[in-house]
Order: C-alpha cells, then structure tokens, then sequence
C-alpha cells in the first residue's frame, strides 16, 4: 500500500485572494489571481523523494455560489499544474467537492460526504490509489481538514500562524492537529522527520 500527503488547495498551495466585492479572504476566482506560494514545488519534490504520493483534496465551492465558471475553474487547475510541472513537480491526484448546501447553482446543492469536514475525498482517494491512511497526513489551514484527515485515520499538519483565537477554537472542538507549522515547506520537513 502507498502512503500519501494530502493537501488542501488554498492557504497550502496557492496564495489566498482577497475579494473587495465580497469582504472575504478566499479562493481565486480568475486565472491572473492563481499564484503558487514560496517553496511549493520543491516541498513536494521532497515528498515524492521520501515515498510519499501527493494529492490535492480540496472544497471548492465558487462555481456552486455562483462566483465563477467551471471553465475559469478548469483553468486556474490547468495554470497549477503548468506551474509545477515548469518547477519539476506534480501531483499524483486532485479530488474537490463542488458542492455547497446553499450552492446557486442547484445541481451542486448537495448534502454531500465529500466536502470537508466529511473525509469522503480521501477515502476516495485511497480506495482509487491503494493508500495506507495510517501512515498518511492531511496538511490544510483550516479546523475542517485536520477533522477530515483525523476522521480517515491520517496523522494531520495545521498551517496556521498559531493564533490565539485558533487555538481556543481547537479546544473548543476538540480538533488537535499532530504539527501546526508556518508553510507546507515547514510542514513537509515536520512530516519527514518523523
């Protein structure tokens, strides 16, 4: 069986976008707003190195809120990959719930098992990919993927600059990552040591 990092998309593999319109810190919605963040590449080089499968699991609501096309969508996917593959890197796996309860857009307003915090994505990545998800991490900067990757059995990494107001929502919740680290560079390195 493989053992994998998954990652979660925006905060972990690209830069988040500030939306004026809509007050909100958020995926891009336009292709010119996709950017890579510092070291991307090369942590995932240094995963695939160690053994590691890398696959993306990712919410990815805008098309269902109405936000942008699935078109646009496709092609903020299609710039990520040119990217990392121009860097020598790439993912062995993408897998993004669409759907959102409130969704616009009706087909995709859907109760379902996928969208994180539910680990419905990695479980269907590790059916697809033969994964051993106790020797697997989730690495994502929000609550919701460290609970999708602890409900899978995965061992998990917050990217998160430690504050305050975080930490009492872990408590609160009674989510506890196994590593909180400032980058995925950071992350990976914690992953590797281990």
């Amino acid at each position: 069986m493989a053992r994998a990092v998954f990652l979660d998309r925006d905060g972990v593999v690209n830069e988040l976008v500030y939306h004026q319109e809509l007050e909100m810190i958020g995926t891009p919605f336009k292709v010119n707003q996709f950017k890579l963040l510092s070291g991307v590449p090369e942590a995932i080089k240094s995963l695939h190195q160690s053994g590691y499968l890398v696959i993306l699991i990712s919410n990815q609501p805008d098309v269902a809120k109405g936000n942008m096309t699935l078109d646009t969508f496709e092609k903020i996917k299609q710039k990520m990959n040119a990217e990392l593959a121009e860097a020598g890197a790439y993912l062995d796996g993408e897998y993004y719930c669409m759907h959102h309860p409130e969704a616009k857009v009706t087909k995709y307003r859907v109760d379902c098992d996928c969208r994180k915090p539910k680990s419905g994505m990695l479980l269907k990545a590790t059916r697809d990919l033969n994964i051993d998800l106790h020797e697997s991490w989730m690495v994502g900067d929000n609550l919701s993927d460290i609970q999708a990757g602890k409900d899978a059995g995965c061992r998990t990494v917050l990217i998160s600059k430690k504050k305050c107001e975080l930490c009492s929502l872990m408590d609160e919740r009674k989510i506890k990552p196994d590593n909180i680290s400032s980058d995925l560079t950071e992350a990976v390195n914690a992953i590797l040591k281990i």
